[in-house]
């Protein structure tokens, strides 16, 4: 069996001892004769999976009582949406942009009413995080918005914004998990897990109980009321059960390799060794402000569009693959999640090394 050094933003790299165990489980689910993917979400099988799951989840992050965990599809981009649709009740919230998705979320919730921009790093292609102690946050507005860790450019908030008593929504898709968060400091937490927790198709909400209601200043579809899971446990309709079973495994091996601590010491240990070698190359530039920098998604280039694919193809050959930046910055991404061992990263420099000499002119 050959396994590659997988950089990819999303879907991403799995702990393989998750992957065996599935495998394992595959054709027969501890004796049940069948597969997860097979079984009735209505299972007492399946029933076990999924408040395990949240049971574990609530474990590993030290979830408040007061907060609700739910299982939902349609990936990040449906709760741009549905942010707005279940939070505004004067029809007003305040944006933070540094990045591509929190700009498509802004967008999306223009929608919905009065939207404003507290603060951006647009002016300097998303490469840092604005200054977000003291924002012009509004009295009546609903909510504040910002998305933690933005994958395309490698930046990452350090500390929360000051949101003046407001509840914060945070996006976490690509930092969820990579290390202990307060949950009691967020209005509501939502991830796509694709990018450091599970398969493709699956959201996970951690909503504030006081932020979840059925007063809805539009038609909201029931299948965007967070209130419609919360009441049905994540299953009103037929869940995306097969992630939320490799979720749950992927939880329990967090708490195994010793929690969110444990995590984000091997998250740090892995992203200094990529950061300390760009800091002190010649040929390779990470333009990321380096008190923003994300630990989830090293970005870099060459500031050569051809050497960029040169080195992306012969990243290839060293087993390194899914390194490409996203189209619209160009360069390379190393994302670097929970389940890339520290192998990886050192093969990544090592490569790195390699093509420095070969082509710094």
């Amino acid at each position: 069996m050959k396994r590659v050094f997988n950089f990819s933003a999303g879907p991403a790299v799995l702990p393989e001892e998750v992957l065996k165990e599935a495998s394992e489980e595959m054709l027969d689910y501890q004796g049940s004769g069948m597969s997860v993917m097979e079984m009735s979400h209505r299972s007492k099988y399946f029933e076990n999976i999924l408040n395990d799951a949240i049971a574990d989840l609530r474990d590993v992050m030290n979830i408040p009582d007061n907060y609700k965990v739910i299982f939902v599809q349609g990936g990040a981009s449906l709760q741009f949406a549905a942010v707005p649709m279940n939070l505004m009740k004067n029809k007003k919230a305040d944006y933070i942009l540094t990045g591509q998705f929190s700009t498509k979320a802004y967008k999306e919730a223009c929608m919905f009413g009065d939207i404003k921009v507290l603060a951006s790093s647009k002016d300097k292609n998303f490469t840092y995080i604005p200054d977000c102690s003291d924002l012009d946050v509004r009295d009546d507005a609903d909510y504040v918005y910002i998305c933690e860790n933005n994958t395309i450019y490698g930046t990452k908030f350090k500390e929360l914004p000051n949101t003046k008593g407001k509840p914060l929504v945070s996006d976490q898709s690509s930092c969820f998990l990579s290390e202990p968060v307060d949950v009691s400091k967020y209005g509501v937490i939502y991830a796509g897990v694709q990018k450091n927790v599970g398969p493709a198709g699956l959201v996970i909400l951690i909503i504030r109980e006081d932020l979840i209601s059925d007063n809805f200043q539009f038609i909201t579809p029931t299948m965007l009321k967070w209130k419609t899971q919360v009441d049905n446990n994540s299953l009103y309709n037929t869940p995306n059960s097969y992630a939320i079973y490799i979720c749950g495994k992927v939880f329990k091996w967090i708490k195994k390799m010793g929690g969110l601590e444990q995590m984000k010491k091997r998250n740090l240990e892995k992203a200094k060794i990529l950061y300390d070698y760009l800091d002190n190359s010649k040929l390779f530039k990470c333009n990321v402000c380096k008190k923003d920098r994300s630990m989830m998604n090293v970005c870099f280039t060459t500031n050569n569009e051809e050497l960029d694919a040169l080195f992306v193809n012969e990243a290839k050959n060293y087993d390194i693959v899914n390194i490409k930046g996203h189209r619209s910055v160009g360069g390379m991404r190393a994302s670097i999640y929970n389940a890339m061992p520290i192998e990886g990263v050192k093969r990544l420099v090592e490569f790195m090394e390699k093509f420095e000499r070969e082509h710094n002119l």
